[in-house]
């Protein structure tokens, strides 16, 4: 995801507890330096352990015990009841040696979902690399608010942009069986991630396109919807070091600016890609609500709204393309 720069910067406050920067959930574990196998603090694996004995061992370094049983589940196959029911089962030299590796990885931070490839997103599993964001339960709020707008228009086209492994075209697409989907990324590695997300999800009729936002759309197309969830994390802001943030790609996660000039990007060049009466949503930071309102309403749109996450936490507003609606309705003011 990229976009034009802002002329400004400013600092932002401090995220709430269990918060990371713009609002996003995250890993709030203080950093810790890489922790192998090897080391003093850990116990070794047996050349072909149990699967009881590589839990029990995985624990004494730390390691909480449900991730225990996703990182055992990954490498061997079994399911989470099986890892129980047969906890005398041995690990060959390669399982053995898959798991020693990953836990290193985990312990020196590295996000789960990279660790095992996937993450659940509104009730489907997506394959995750580290070319994209890791999906959290927040965006389900964007998801949540389009369908909503969506529910009245028949066969309606929605443009996601900045679709980095998918999750918002594929889960809209998957939703309304109707709809014909548009999905941007400027990163190459990311649209393949999606690509990949939308053939095994059964939603194989998004269009794709590498692109910088707007740019590579055919010209004339417009959309019922557009959505997004830009990079939205200010230039500068601590939590970028810290948690899972540490390992995800830095220019999916801030403008590199003040944290709102990809926002601006988006609202600027809505109108020309919107149908009378269409929507835009976006999800942006929990301190970053007012100021998307704002952008929203000095554009023209109507009807601005904000919606909460889980947390109540301000996530996702959009507002309203003045102008006719699909069917004939005059958009409110």
């Amino acid at each position: 995801m990229s976009g034009t720069l802002a002329p400004s910067w400013k600092s932002r406050p401090k995220a709430p507890p269990g918060l990371c920067a713009g609002g996003v959930f995250c890993s709030r574990q203080k950093n810790r330096p890489p922790l192998s196998m090897s080391s003093p603090n850990s116990a070794a694996l047996p050349a072909t352990p149990t699967l009881r004995e590589a839990q029990t061992l995985a624990a004494m370094v730390g390691l909480p015990a449900l991730e225990v049983r996703m990182l055992l589940t990954h490498v061997t196959g079994l399911s989470r009841t099986q890892l129980i029911t047969r906890d005398t089962d041995t690990l060959t030299i390669a399982q053995r040696d898959a798991f020693a590796t990953l836990l290193a990885r985990r312990l020196a931070g590295e996000p789960m979902a990279y660790l095992i490839g996937e993450r659940e997103f509104f009730g489907r599993k997506f394959r995750v690399t580290p070319d994209v964001l890791i999906p959290r339960p927040d965006t389900e709020v964007a998801a949540e608010a389009s369908l909503a707008r969506l529910a009245e228009v028949p066969q309606p086209t929605v443009l996601d942009l900045g679709t980095g492994s998918g999750i918002l075209a594929v889960t809209l697409a998957r939703e309304r069986r109707d709809a014909q989907v548009w999905a941007t990324d400027i990163s190459p590695g990311a649209l393949m991630v999606a690509q990949d997300n939308a053939s095994a999800l059964g939603a194989d009729r998004i269009h794709f396109l590498v692109s910088d936002w707007y740019a590579a759309l055919p010209a004339g197309l417009r959309f019922h919807l557009i959505v997004s969830n830009p990079p939205y994390i200010a230039e500068g802001d601590p939590h970028l070091a810290e948690g899972d943030l540490r390992f995800e790609p830095i220019d999916a996660l801030t403008d590199h600016d003040d944290g709102l000039s990809d926002l601006r990007v988006i609202v600027a060049g809505a109108g020309a890609r919107l149908l009378p009466g269409g929507w835009l949503l976006m999800e942006h930071g929990y301190d970053q609500a007012q100021a998307t309102r704002q952008l929203l309403e000095d554009a023209g749109f109507t009807g601005v709204f904000t919606a909460r996450d889980l947390a109540g936490l301000e996530r996702c507003t959009g507002g309203r393309w003045p102008g006719a609606q699909p069917g004939g309705i005059t958009a409110a003011h």
